[in-house]
C-alpha cells in the first residue's frame, strides 16, 4: 500500500503457554503409558469390556500426551533458532492446536468403538473376573489422579494441554465406572453390567470430544476469540481522537493465550499519528488482552489503501 502512513507493531516475546509445563506433561505421559500396558493386559485376562474400554481411552491419553509434548518441543526448538528467513513467520505454535484436534479425533474413534463393542456384548454372559478387575481399575484411578494433578495448572493456559487434561479427567470417570461395575458384578454376578458400563464410558467421551474439536477447529479457521466483541472493538478504535475511519480489522488466535490483531486507522490530516497509534495499542492490550498488534495509521489524503475482502 502506497502513500504516507505509519505502521505500528507491538512486539512481544511469543512463548508457548504449554512450554512452561512440558516437564509435568512428560511425567504424566510416562505414568499413563506404563499403566496402559497393565490395564490392556488385565482387560483380556479378566474378560472385561469396561476395563478394555478404559484401556482404549488410556491409549488415547498416551498418544495425546505424546503428541502434545512433541508439539511443544518442536515449537520451542523453532523459537530458539535463527528464524529470520524461515517461512514459518509465526513459528510452529499451531502444532499445539493440531495436537489438540488429533486428540479429539482419537477420542471420537475410541468412543464409537466402545459403543459398538458394548452392543455386541450385551447378550454375552461370559464370566468376568470382578476381583482382578476391581484391583486394576483402582490402580488405574490412582494413575489418572496423579496425571490430573500434574496437568491441572497447564490446562488453564494451553488448549493443547487442556486436550490431554480432559482425556485424563474422562479416564478418571471411566476408572470410577469400572470400579463400580466390578463391585456390582462381584455382588450380583450379573455379567451384563460390564458392557453397560463400557457403553457409558463411551458416551462420556463423545461430548467432551466435540467441545475440544470445535475449539481447535475454531482456532485453525482463524476465527476471532469468543471473548472479543469485534463491533465493540471497532467502536473503541473509532472513538480515538482525530480518527475518521477504522477498517480491515482482523483478530485471531495463534495458539492458546496468544491472540493477535491488525487494523487500519484513517485520521485527519493534522492528527498526531504516534498518539493515535499508541492509544490504539493501549486499547487492544488493556481492554481486549491483545498484546501482539499491527496498526496502520493512514492520513485522510491517503487513497491507495485497498481493504482485503477475502
Amino acid at each position: 500500500m502506497g502513500g504516507s502512513h505509519d505502521h505500528g507493531h507491538s512486539h512481544i516475546e511469543l512463548s508457548s503457554a504449554g512450554g512452561r509445563h512440558k516437564n509435568r506433561l512428560l511425567l504424566a505421559f510416562f505414568i499413563i503409558a506404563a499403566f496402559f500396558v497393565v490395564e490392556a493386559i488385565a482387560s483380556f485376562l479378566t474378560n472385561s469390556l469396561a476395563l478394555l474400554s478404559d484401556a482404549g481411552h488410556m491409549l488415547t491419553d498416551v498418544v495425546g500426551l505424546g503428541v502434545a509434548f512433541a508439539a511443544i518441543q518442536l515449537a520451542a526448538r523453532f523459537q530458539t533458532k535463527n528464524t529470520k528467513h524461515s517461512p514459518h513467520t509465526f513459528g510452529l505454535y499451531r502444532l499445539e492446536i493440531l495436537a489438540a484436534l488429533l486428540n479429539a479425533l482419537l477420542l471420537f474413534v475410541v468412543g464409537i468403538w466402545v459403543l459398538i463393542e458394548a452392543v455386541g456384548r450385551l447378550g454375552n454372559s461370559d464370566e468376568v473376573l470382578a476381583t482382578e478387575m476391581l484391583l486394576v481399575a483402582t490402580l488405574g484411578l490412582l494413575a489418572n489422579i496423579a496425571a490430573f494433578l500434574l496437568l491441572r495448572d497447564g490446562a488453564k493456559e494451553s488448549l493443547n494441554i487442556q486436550g490431554a487434561y480432559l482425556e485424563v479427567i474422562a479416564d478418571m470417570i471411566g476408572s470410577v465406572g469400572v470400579i463400580v461395575a466390578a463391585i456390582a458384578i462381584k455382588v450380583s454376578g450379573w455379567a451384563w453390567i460390564d458392557p453397560v458400563v463400557g457403553a457409558a464410558i463411551g458416551l462420556w467421551i463423545l461430548p467432551r470430544t466435540a467441545l475440544l474439536g470445535r475449539n481447535a477447529i475454531r482456532i485453525l479457521l482463524q476465527s476471532a476469540p469468543k471473548r472479543v466483541d469485534l463491533e465493540a472493538l471497532h467502536t473503541s478504535l473509532a472513538s480515538i481522537g482525530n480518527v475518521i475511519d477504522v477498517h480491515d480489522i482482523h483478530v485471531w488466535t495463534l495458539t492458546s493465550n496468544m491472540d493477535a490483531a491488525t487494523a487500519h486507522i484513517t485520521t485527519e490530516e493534522d492528527a498526531d499519528a504516534h498518539l493515535v497509534l499508541d492509544t490504539a495499542r493501549d486499547i487492544l492490550a488493556a481492554d481486549y488482552g491483545i498484546a501482539h498488534t499491527t496498526i496502520q495509521v493512514e492520513p485522510a489524503s491517503h487513497s491507495d489503501c485497498i481493504e482485503a475482502h477475502w
